[in-house]
């Protein structure tokens, strides 16, 4: 990897930690399509890799909040599903892993803006679980479903109960990827290098998340996502 190339993938990384410090989800659709533009042998490992200090932080910080019934139905499914994930990235051919996670971003983001309003329930949380698993463990983007369960609960609630939910799937998922030689320890490597820029944006969102626009900083994620996963398809 170019200095220039880690440059933009350090940056990219402390905007998109700051951003799930701050709103409770976004860092995987800003890292992910980024990513798979830069490098796309970086995804799904290095995603799920970085993501878990952030969210080990952010449930901690957020742990008064927690939805426990949730999170329990949402991990079950989550836990249940990912093999699933991964026989999606055994079927994907190397070199259209950018296209998938483009078309995945770009979906994802275009659900979550167009679903109306609803109270959660047992079906959504599986529902939202089992998605997750699957795209989560495919691209390392899974935070859509989630978002759409909380995107209407108090912000804490969706910080603290996505980020234990995300925590315990990304290490399930890691462990299955290396355990089916879809993981290699370099991705690990380029995660433990940018854990300084994973730790800036956490501390900026320490400063700022009690107060934040939570709505407008969602909107902001999802069209980025939506830029990026386009650009990444159409650069395919």
């Amino acid at each position: 990897m170019s200095p220039d190339t880690l440059i933009v993938l350090a940056v990219t990384v402390t905007v998109a930690a700051f951003v799930q410090g701050s709103s409770g989800l976004g860092f995987a659709l800003i890292v992910a399509p980024v990513a798979g533009i830069l490098d796309p042998g970086l995804l799904p490992v290095f995603v799920l890799a970085s993501m878990i200090p952030l969210n080990l932080y952010v449930a901690w910080r957020e742990r008064a909040a927690l939805d426990l019934r949730g999170a329990r139905w949402i991990t079950a499914a989550r836990l249940a599903a990912t093999p699933g994930g991964l026989a999606l990235l055994w079927l994907i051919p190397d070199r259209s892993i950018g296209l998938f996670v483009g078309i995945a971003t770009v979906l994802a983001a275009a659900v979550s803006l167009a679903a109306p309003a609803f109270t959660p329930g047992r079906l959504a949380y599986v529902g939202a679980g089992a998605v997750t698993g699957l795209t989560e463990t495919a691209t390392g983007v899974g935070g859509p479903p989630l978002a759409l369960v909380y995107q209407h609960r108090p912000p804490a609630e969706l910080r603290a109960t996505v980020a234990v939910c995300f925590l315990i799937g990304e290490v399930a998922s890691l462990i299955l990827l290396f355990a089916t030689g879809k993981g290699q320890a370099q991705d690990l490597g380029w995660a433990v290098l940018l854990l300084p820029a994973i730790a800036a944006g956490a501390w900026l969102s320490r400063l700022v998340h009690h107060r934040l626009d939570a709505r407008r900083m969602r909107l902001f994620v999802l069209v980025f996502a939506l830029v990026s996963g386009l650009v990444l398809m159409l650069g395919v």
